[in-house]
């Protein structure tokens, strides 16, 4: 009998947060993802930064001005550890609803009194945690409160259908991981967004032409989730009337869409508002284009092109032991052999958990 792969139907969660109110957001982001699995979605994305806000606040203040420092304090407090009570409530919610969830997350490090990650977490339709994914490079205000993943955030997600990708804002713009997710079998990803009232760019345009050539050059569906505003945010966020004006305008404009394989828009965009858009995914749609132009297959050439990554974690800020930092980097030296992600006989991506600076091979 002949394989056949499945038609799933796919969702993104165009939504605004309760600004900076983590258990609000949290009962909101349940009532969609129960939304979601009424309609029956099998996966359901969420924007970038959903819970409890992204830091959209650095586009109109200085970073250590009064306002800024207010909300930022404001967002690790209501940001969230993994695992964790959120976090349960978005399984338990996920598991009612049988449907993965990938959601925008201010991620803290439950250590700290200050350290947070961009990230997107995956819960599975069985309301497991299947992995977190942090933003590698925050981007502009970002890195003022998000400090940067590490190579364990080159990473998909496994369901019955196949690997799911994620990447937030302008990681959806980076070709190195864009490749990467793609080399890594991702055949739905999820483009989180934040809202859109960046003014020196028009991030809508930015927004569709990323996740076309994602859908285009990946051969994989695109779930595009973009944020919204409220009024909560309009009174608290601009710091002029031009502010106020730019983030009206994002307000009515929205931007969320479901992309196929190609290219080719299967719904949306959105337009401004809470809603939440619904997509078939046919995924023999992906074959004719990997018969194609399979650009982590046969529609390359390994013998000249390859990408390395280092996929591993991030270290403890301090070591400490008996032998000294000489003899730690003496032993790195001779690190072990990376192993390596195939197709076939030659590797699109080699996966390496230690990076040797200088190698020859």
């Amino acid at each position: 009998m002949a394989d056949r792969f499945p038609t799933i139907r796919l969702a993104a969660a165009q939504a605004t947060p309760v600004f900076l109110d983590r258990d609000a957001t949290v009962r909101k982001a349940c009532r969609i993802i129960e939304e979601a699995g009424d309609a029956g979605a099998d996966v359901v994305g969420f924007p970038e930064g959903f819970l409890p806000a992204h830091p959209l606040w650095f586009h109109f203040h200085p970073a250590t001005s009064p306002v800024a420092m207010a909300l930022s304090k404001e967002l690790f407090a209501n940001a969230v550890t993994v695992p964790g009570p959120a976090v349960d409530a978005l399984a338990a919610a996920a598991r009612r609803a049988d449907v993965h969830v990938v959601i925008g997350i201010c991620e803290k490090d439950p250590g700290s009194m200050g350290t947070m990650y961009n990230s997107l977490l995956m819960l599975s339709r069985t309301g497991e945690i299947v992995g977190v994914r942090r933003k590698v490079v925050p981007t502009v205000g970002e890195r003022i409160v998000h400090t940067g993943g590490s190579g364990d955030s080159v990473r998909v997600f496994e369901t019955e259908f196949g690997a799911v990708s994620g990447l937030m804002c302008g990681e959806n713009s980076n070709p190195l991981l864009t490749y990467s997710m793609q080399a890594l079998g991702a055949r739905v990803h999820v483009a989180a967004w934040p809202s859109f009232f960046n003014r020196s760019v028009d991030m809508w345009s930015i927004a569709d032409i990323a996740c076309r050539s994602i859908a285009y050059q990946n051969a994989a569906f695109v779930i595009s989730a973009v944020s919204g505003v409220d009024d909560v945010m309009l009174e608290r966020i601009p710091a002029t009337a031009e502010d106020r004006t730019q983030m009206e305008d994002a307000r009515t404009r929205g931007g969320s869409a479901i992309y196929a394989p190609g290219g080719l828009l299967l719904t949306g965009p959105a337009p401004g508002g809470d809603t939440l858009l619904v997509a078939e995914a046919d995924l023999e749609r992906i074959v004719p284009r990997k018969i194609v132009h399979d650009y982590a297959g046969d529609y390359n050439r390994f013998d000249i092109f390859q990408l390395v990554v280092n996929v591993s974690p991030g270290g403890p800020p301090i070591r400490m032991g008996s032998t000294g930092l000489n003899a730690i980097d003496a032993q790195r030296a001779d690190g072990p052999v990376l192993p390596q992600l195939t197709v076939g006989a030659v590797p699109p991506l080699l996966l390496g958990s230690e990076m040797q600076a200088g190698s020859e091979d």
